[in-house]
């Protein structure tokens, strides 16, 4: 990235100067700025940005500084001359407020030594620093040379270095292509910060040419197929009729919309409202053949153990497309614990990871079980449903719970129908002291039978897994804002805010944790991310990985085995197409990223081609994030699948680049 410096401006200035730039470092010593300025300046930007000032120029400089570091700084930059108790209350600062620390060494006459500048490098790592900073002045070309070599021992990502001076010009945009995280430009050339600097609007042709950025605002999110599905068939269930509200259609939806019709549910769709009179279930009070539940994977958990409950005899339930070769893994011991069988009509369907079509023989029991949470959360939800329209009390521990979230999202809604269950998680002290769900060993939950849903009136929530390939695309291609999200939402996919914060993207909400969530291009760093429970990120998280410098670690290899496809292998097999090294180390997949713009510097954006789709509307959002990184042209094979989850991503996804 281009960081422009920014000196010897006042407040309005420079917020109109912050309009125009991806990135800039402020002057503290050198811009006339009262305290509260630095505090909103520092607060409210969306620009990363770099707060320095030179102790010698400033008698007041870490208490600026440290100004700068509670408003929200990005970085702040300190000289390595700096004295060892400024350094430690400057660092103790920065670790206290997520900021990170540059160390930084001028020197304006001339080029040391690479023993010497190297023994610099480490004694900045030595004082704690996340960055660090070489700037010495060339005075011939093998000046450039020593600087160069500084970046074979870092790593990508963690030093910006290069000469000043114009026999070191070059040298500026060399550390880009060296792995430097962004380089430094000025306004104009009035307005260098030191000899040989490039102009900002230089910089940007050399570096980014006709590259195309990408810049939307107010994309507005679909609904939560989670929420939706399990709302319209808890609003099935219920006595009365049912209002849902932010409701868009989807494949998906629109199965769960005609099996709530099968079920004898009057259903009306008026614009974004669902209207749903329900049936008022009752434990064998229906008779019903046959059940088709399209390609939906969770439609056809969520049902089994409520036409176990419901139907006063065996149920066929089948699907079509990649659902009749998805197993159902543990379908027949979770649900032979509450004495019912699956009799699949595949006779080399086993027993273990049976697949549609299948009868499902009732009743259903209710009473305790253990069982295991490895294959998913979409069969338990389906038992949280159910086993509460039963004539007794049930327990149903979940051990070695993966996607826990998503059970929770169950809970949540059919508490909104009238449906009471009550949880325990467990854990160890890292669990009790964090509450990470990914910590969880264990959760125990507690249901009472004879309950009855009952109508009710809310609106669905946005969807989080379809708003991450825009998240990620204003992370890495430009700068991009959704609206509809609420940050407060149990959805498991509200992890990508996570990661993204991690990776050191530039976010903000204004107006509260309903408001548009804004993403800007900023530095990134590799990352580490449990994706158990959330898998649907991993196709988009993996692309995000590709750029960000060093190696990235995502972990929940194994839960995307049984997706629409093996979409571990298909996105091994994209990213190494693509030229993106990655490899698998059996539930842990690893990504060596590199920034985009190193890549663009270098030549080595992302390969374009033809690519399959798998018939996974993950994977084309994927391929459809990948290709803004690409250099040709990437061809989907099928990008229609989308419409299973998403109908307008396409068309909205293609408009981020028609500004």
């Amino acid at each position: 990235m281009i960081c422009v410096s920014i000196q010897n401006k006042e407040y309005q200035e420079i917020l109109r100067i912050l309009e125009t730039v991806e990135m800039a470092e402020i002057r503290l010593d050198r811009c006339a700025l009262e305290d509260e300025e630095i505090e909103q300046l520092f607060s409210d930007s969306d620009v990363p940005l770099i707060a320095t000032c030179r102790l010698n120029e400033e008698p007041q400089a870490p208490q600026l500084l440290e100004l700068a570091i509670r408003s929200g700084a990005k970085y702040v930059d300190l000289e390595m001359e700096a004295p060892a108790a400024v350094g430690r209350r400057i660092r103790e600062a920065c670790r206290e407020w997520g900021t990170m620390l540059i160390r930084s060494y001028h020197n304006f006459e001339n080029t040391p030594s690479l023993p010497v500048l190297q023994s610099l490098v480490d004694r900045a790592r030595q004082f704690g620093s996340d960055l660090v900073k070489i700037a010495t002045t060339a005075t011939s070309e093998a000046d450039n040379a020593v600087i160069a070599h500084l970046y074979r021992e870092a790593d990508s990502g963690t030093l910006v270095a290069f000469c000043m001076g114009e026999k070191g010009r070059a040298s500026r945009l060399e550390a880009l292509r060296q792995g430097a995280p962004f380089t430094y430009a000025c306004l104009s050339e009035e307005e260098a910060t030191a000899p040989g600097q490039w102009t900002a609007e230089s910089m940007r042709k050399a570096l980014y040419g006709d590259f195309h950025f990408v810049k939307a605002s107010s994309l507005p999110m679909p609904s939560s197929k989670s929420f939706a599905q399990r709302a319209i068939i808890a609003a099935a269930l219920a006595e009365g009729t049912s209002h849902l509200g932010g409701y868009s259609d989807c494949g998906d939806n629109e199965s769960a919309l005609q099996l709530a019709r099968v079920l004898g549910a009057k259903v009306q769709v008026n614009g974004s409202q669902l209207i749903i009179e329900g049936i008022n279930a009752r434990e064998g009070a229906l008779h019903l053949p046959e059940m088709h539940t399209g390609e939906s994977g969770f439609l056809t958990r969520l049902t089994i153990p409520l036409l176990a409950a419901l139907s006063a005899e065996p149920v066929r339930v089948t699907g079509e497309k990649t659902l009749l070769t998805r197993p159902l893994t543990d379908a027949h011991d979770i649900m032979a614990a509450y004495g019912v069988r699956l009799y699949p009509e595949n006779s080399a369907s086993r027993k273990t990871d049976c697949c549609l079509p299948l009868k499902v023989a009732g009743p259903l029991n209710p009473g305790r079980a253990d069982v295991s949470g490895k294959g998913g959360s979409q069969l338990l939800s389906g038992l949280l449903a159910a086993l509460p329209l039963t004539g007794g009390k049930s327990v149903l521990y979940v051990h070695e719970p993966r996607s826990l979230p998503y059970l929770f999202i169950t809970v949540d809604v059919l508490k909104k129908f009238g449906i009471r269950i009550g949880s325990e998680m467990e854990g160890d002290d890292a669990f009790l002291e964090t509450q990470d769900w990914s910590l969880c060993t264990g959760v125990n939950f507690r249901i009472k039978g004879n309950q009855h849903y009952q109508a009710a009136d809310f609106s669905i929530e946005a969807d989080w897994s379809g708003a991450a390939p825009f998240l990620v695309a204003g992370a890495v291609f430009g700068d991009v804002e959704v609206t509809g999200l609420d940050t407060r939402s149990l959805q498991a996919d509200i992890s990508v805010m996570d990661i993204l914060m991690e990776a050191g993207a530039s976010m903000s909400q204004l107006d509260g944790p309903d408001g548009p969530i804004h993403v800007k291009r900023a530095p990134l760093s590799p990352f580490r991310a449990d994706l158990n429970n959330c898998p649907d990120l991993f196709p988009v998280v993996a692309v995000l990985a590709a750029f960000c410098p060093g190696e990235s670690h995502l972990l929940g290899v194994e839960r995307l085995r049984h997706k629409e496809t093996d979409r571990a292998a298909a996105i091994e097999a994209m990213l190494s197409k693509m030229g993106v090294p990655v490899r698998v180390e059996e539930d842990e997949m690893v990504v060596e990223g590199m920034g985009l713009s190193r890549r663009l510097a270098t030549g080595h954006l992302l390969k374009g081609g033809r690519f399959a789709s798998h018939s996974d509307h993950r994977m084309v959002m994927a391929l459809k994030l990948a290709a803004l990184g690409a250099d040709s042209p990437v061809e989907i094979d099928d990008v229609a699948c989308v419409s299973k989850s998403f109908p307008a991503f396409n068309e909205m996804f293609d408009s981020l680049l028609s500004f």
